[in-house]
């Protein structure tokens, strides 16, 4: 555990204490000279942390924002996150996340921005990623699969963002094929999994995930089909850092018993389905298709039962649910 982590640790006791400078200095093995630098340099990032002669410090507040230590102290990991690479801003945290791939990060690594200035769902995509309001990541993935196992991964991103929102925010999330979770009808977070491979393996993989959190309103051209927590809770705001922490938990859980786990993924991804058993139109470069989305197969493709009765596997594309008295058409951010 880094140093800045202890401190928060120590810091974050479950009264608000106080703790002693003597006691930090034993506990991180450094002068109470280095002490006072390092709650110096909390307080630059925004923590509020009170000093009392003969009493010691206390942590009165923290701030809003997804720094490492927030993000670690806590975490129940062995891999993922446990090194992570803050920023303020960035144009999109998948491309610093190849960046990072190719120049040998280690799997885990964990890229976090508070505003992406170029944040891009599938085919390029825009993404609306404003500052402070929202879960904008990307991980640093090596796995031990073959290529075509790939899209695992999205599907275990899914399951995993959609139990955390379920079980921390109390808000009924469900998964529309292929990548994104809604709530409401809503589009409420995407996943974006980028992959470096040769014929019969995986270099890396970096998988990126957008959680509209706590923002508030949306740009006029999205309001109608985009929702955050913040909205479906009626107001109340939802700790980012717990919920990040929650589906770094949930996705390594998964990750680590995969590909042999895959189909009880699959089983899990099928009860938090909100397309399986929907009419649907799914919209590809190739061709437009309609009809009733019956499954996902081992390899995350949706296969598709058409209006003559055929059943076609369909690898990528955009899914439109088509309720029975009228044509809804869910646009993607």
């Amino acid at each position: 555990m880094e140093q800045e982590d202890v401190l928060l640790r120590l810091l974050s006791t479950p009264q608000n204490d106080y703790i002693s400078g003597e006691q930090l200095s034993r506990a991180l093995g450094v002068s109470r000279t280095a002490i006072w630098k390092y709650i110096t340099e909390r307080r630059i990032s925004g923590y509020v942390v009170e000093a009392q002669p003969r009493l010691g410090y206390r942590l009165v507040s923290r701030p809003d924002k997804l720094l490492p230590a927030e993000v670690r102290v806590g975490l129940r990991t062995r891999l993922l996150g446990q090194v992570v690479e803050y920023h303020e801003r960035v144009d999109s945290t998948n491309n610093r996340g190849k960046e990072l791939a190719f120049q040998g990060a280690e799997e885990g690594t964990l890229v976090v921005a508070e505003e992406q200035t170029g944040g891009r769902g599938r085919r390029g995509r825009a993404w609306s990623s404003p500052p402070g309001t929202g879960i904008w990541v990307s991980l640093v993935l090596r796995p031990n699969f073959q290529p075509s196992q790939a899209p695992l991964l999205t599907l275990t991103a899914a399951v995993a963002a959609a139990e955390a929102v379920r079980d921390l925010a109390g808000v009924s999330a469900g998964i529309k094929w292929p990548n994104d979770i809604l709530a409401g009808g809503r589009k409420l977070a995407g996943i974006l999994t980028e992959m470096n491979a040769e014929l019969d393996v995986i270099n890396h993989v970096v998988l990126g995930i957008g959680i509209n959190v706590n923002t508030p309103a949306f740009p006029e051209d999205i309001a109608a089909v985009a929702t955050s927590l913040f909205l479906e809770r009626g107001g109340k705001p939802v700790s980012r850092v717990r919920l990040l922490q929650s589906f770094l938990e949930r996705f390594e859980s998964w990750y680590d018993r995969l590909p042999q786990a895959a189909e009880q993924l699959l089983q899990r991804w099928r009860e938090l389905s909100v397309t399986l058993g929907q009419n649907v139109t799914v919209t590809s470069p190739a061709a437009v298709l309609a009809g009733v989305a019956r499954d996902v197969d081992s390899e995350g493709a949706l296969l598709l039962e058409t209006e003559d009765g055929q059943v076609v596997r369909v690898l990528s594309g955009d899914v439109s649910l088509r309720p029975r008295q009228a044509v809804h058409r869910e646009e993607f951010m």
